[in-house]
């Protein structure tokens, strides 16, 4: 090693500086990344040589030396004639370092760039910038792209991952630093595209698919959105509208992300529209063509048909209410097709065919929304099943009628299921556990509504559709799917409830009355609900009677607990009583449970408070010496809280279209504790209601059943059946008396 003189110290070297994408050779002040995590500085640098260790050739810089430059900068490796020329590790004082192949004092060849902030450049590096192939890797967002570049841009084949977790990325062809050709893009949402880009946007022919959605585009693009001929489909999940998978398709011109000019729309349930199309609606001349083979072809205006009325004027009609066509084939296919004779005996005849289409006419306006409705309700209280294909029990139709207020219209669920009955024979008239299909819920609501709405709609030319379109506008659509009571509003809960069900089932039947003028229809009424419990020793300081009969009372319109002891009362309403006192009677249990959890975390909405029935008056201990007094615990409300179920029905939007996220770092937030205070919650629900069932109303009835049958073996029963026969005005007089 030798010194070089003093003269030598102030030689000069013009070298290209390592034009990566970085802040490193940039000042303090301009460390800015672009947005994509990437940088543009200046090609060259002047160096000043300070000082040289090494070898020598001829008084020139030749062979393995140390160089040190004014500013700080610092290179280490070969020499040749003067030159850094061979490996060498350049390392500048902003912290950039270069470790590879010079020639003549630029990086040339195979290198590897590192900044300060731990990004570096592995490749290709021809006169000191990228140029080649290559991978580079950003330390600050995870951004990393491997594939061709051209003068230190991307160019040709590459493949950028867009986050750490690689679930944002694009496969494909660059042109100076942007997606133009041919390339794959995934998004952090999981939907795919793949086809034609230019200046980063989805260009020319192209395939996105939403898979979340179950929706596809093939076609045109321009400047990211579809522009030209295109096919979308719509894949209808079996959970959300029936049993199996159907689509919608819609085949013909786009125009900035929307169905625009000529268009034909092949509908899930076999109906087919061709014709033109304005902003995503049906907009000029098209041809309908209905699942049954009726034909409407005309005008349509903002996505109705347009129709001729007794005046010879065009007036807008939906889709499903037009005119009956002179064919006077059924509106309905035979999968929909309404069992309403019940009603249509009530009818003259020569209006029966007018009245069964017109009805027919608004079932198949309300269609989707009838199939979503069956399917929601359909799935409550049950476990995740792999296809989806439920059938509708009695239980779920009692709570989308108690949902929709049917109860609070002057009948009771009880007369509805004799409305509805379709056998004379049947002896499961009350059964929580036969099951509808779709077509059946369809004529049952015909029933409904014609019981309730018929004398005050009857004065209207169709009487069946008036009816029905008045309880599907003021009940089912306003209310439906917002489920209220005890047992469904949380899924989870309700799953484990059911598993009850049965040994409940049991018990309501062996304490219906028995005065009905049918054996298979017996039901029981709040008064035999008081003294079940009388019976089985339920009641105390906490459960009281007047208690019990605010829980039974709970979602009716009278707000009097008293006034309802003659009330029939279904097996839902039933079981959600029982669920409702287990929260009163083992209150205990929820709070041994409750002890962990954080008291800043109390929240005075999650209680499941009664509606105020008046001013609350403090509640007595019901005077029985039969009736022991278990727990210690304080009273707590119990009732019905309208609470969205959570079953999510993912809207199928035919203008969706995916939005291009930045492409930086994605930020997840998580709500850890909520969701840790919801799970102890539900666990309290199912602890309690386990601690209630199993030691306090199965095995108190158990007992009364053996003491029963010993005492009927001993001696004859004064009352046919065992059971109590009361009037109702005498037994209103007990329950004041008792409260």
């Amino acid at each position: 090693m030798l010194n070089m003189s003093e003269e030598r110290k102030t030689k000069k070297l013009s070298t290209c500086s390592p034009s990566l994408s970085s802040s490193a050779l940039a000042e303090p002040s301009n460390e800015q990344p672009e947005k994509d995590g990437f940088y543009v500085l200046p090609p060259f640098l002047v160096l000043i040589i300070q000082r040289y260790e090494g070898e020598t050739n001829e008084g020139q810089f030749h062979g393995e030396g140390v160089a040190c430059f004014e500013g700080g900068h610092v290179y280490k490796g070969m020499f040749s004639e003067g030159l850094m020329d061979g490996p060498g590790v350049f390392t500048l004082a902003t912290g950039l370092k270069y470790e590879g192949e010079f020639v003549r004092n630029i990086p040339m060849g195979q290198g590897t760039y590192t900044w300060s902030d731990g990004s570096s450049y592995r490749g290709e590096v021809y006169n000191g910038i990228r140029h080649g192939t290559g991978t580079y890797k950003s330390a600050i967002n995870g951004v990393t792209y491997s594939g061709q570049w051209h003068h230190d841009k991307r160019h040709g084949k590459g493949t950028v991952y867009y986050n750490v977790e690689k679930t944002s990325w694009y496969k494909g062809d660059w042109v100076m630093n942007k997606r133009e050709g041919w390339g794959v893009r995934c998004y952090p949402s999981g939907d795919i595209y793949s086809g034609e880009w230019r200046n980063n946007l989805r260009h020319g022919e192209g395939t996105m698919k939403w898979p979340n959605l179950g929706q596809e585009y093939v076609g045109k693009w321009r400047d990211g959105a579809q522009h030209g001929q295109g096919t979308y489909v719509w894949t209808l999940r079996r959970a959300d509208e029936s049993q199996y998978s159907q689509s919608n398709q819609y085949k013909g011109d786009f125009s900035r992300g929307q169905r625009h000019g000529l268009g034909t729309f092949y509908y899930a349930g076999g109906a087919i529209y061709e014709g033109e199309w304005k902003n995503n609606k049906k907009e000029g001349q098209g041809k309908f063509t209905f699942t049954d083979g009726r034909v409407f072809e005309g005008k349509f205006v903002d996505d109705q048909m347009m129709t001729a009325n007794s005046n010879e004027k065009r007036t807008p009609t939906p889709l499903g209410t037009f005119p009956l066509s002179e064919t006077g084939l059924p509106v309905l296919g035979p999968h929909m097709a309404l069992n309403i004779d019940c009603l249509l005996d009530k009818i003259p005849e020569r209006k029966r065919d007018t009245e069964r289409k017109q009805v027919e006419f608004v079932v198949l306006r309300q269609d989707m929304e009838l199939k979503s409705i069956y399917s929601f309700y359909s799935r409550l209280g049950r476990a995740h099943s792999s296809d989806n294909t439920f059938l509708l029990s009695r239980m779920q139709f009692w709570r989308l009628l108690k949902d929709c207020n049917i109860h609070h219209r002057g009948i009771t669920l009880t007369q509805i299921d004799h409305f509805i009955r379709e056998d004379e024979n049947s002896a499961e008239v009350h059964s929580p556990v036969t099951t509808f299909l779709f077509q059946q819920l369809l004529s049952y609501l015909v029933i409904v509504a014609y019981h309730i709405y018929s004398n005050v709609m009857v004065s209207q030319k169709d009487l069946l559709a008036a009816c029905l379109t008045k309880l599907m506008t003021d009940d089912i659509l306003p209310n439906a799917k917002n489920v209220k009571g005890l047992l469904f509003r949380q899924p989870e809960f309700a799953v484990k409830a059911m598993s009850y069900r049965k040994r409940c089932w049991e018990v309501y039947q062996a304490y219906c009355r028995d005065n009905a003028p049918r054996r298979d229809d017996q039901t029981m009424t709040c008064l035999h609900l008081l003294w079940m419990f009388k019976d089985l020793h339920l009641l105390d300081h906490k459960l009281t009677t007047l208690r019990l009969l605010e829980i039974a009372n709970a979602e009716n319109c009278d707000n009097n607990p008293s006034s309802c002891v003659d009330l029939e009362i279904t097996f839902l309403e039933f079981f959600e009583v029982l669920l409702g006192c287990a929260e009163v009677k083992c209150q205990q249990v929820s709070e041994a449970l409750g002890e962990d959890r954080p008291q800043s975390g109390s929240d005075p909405e999650a209680r499941m408070d009664l509606p105020e029935a008046g001013a609350r008056e403090e509640i007595m201990q019901t005077t029985d010496s039969s009736s022991p007094s278990t727990g210690t615990s304080t009273d707590q409300d119990v009732g019905s809280q309208h609470v969205k179920t959570e079953i999510s029905e993912t809207p199928q939007s035919a203008e969706h279209t995916e939005e291009l996220r930045g492409e930086g770092t994605c930020v997840e937030t998580s709500d850890t504790e909520a969701r840790k205070d919801q799970d102890l919650d539900l666990e309290q629900r199912i602890q309690t209601v386990h601690q209630f069932f199993n030691h306090f109303l199965f095995p108190a009835y158990d007992h009364h059943q053996l003491v029963t049958r010993k005492m009927n073996e001993e001696k004859p029963p004064l009352v046919a059946g065992g059971q109590r026969h009361i009037t109702v005005a005498k037994a209103q007089e007990m329950v004041k008396g008792t409260l």
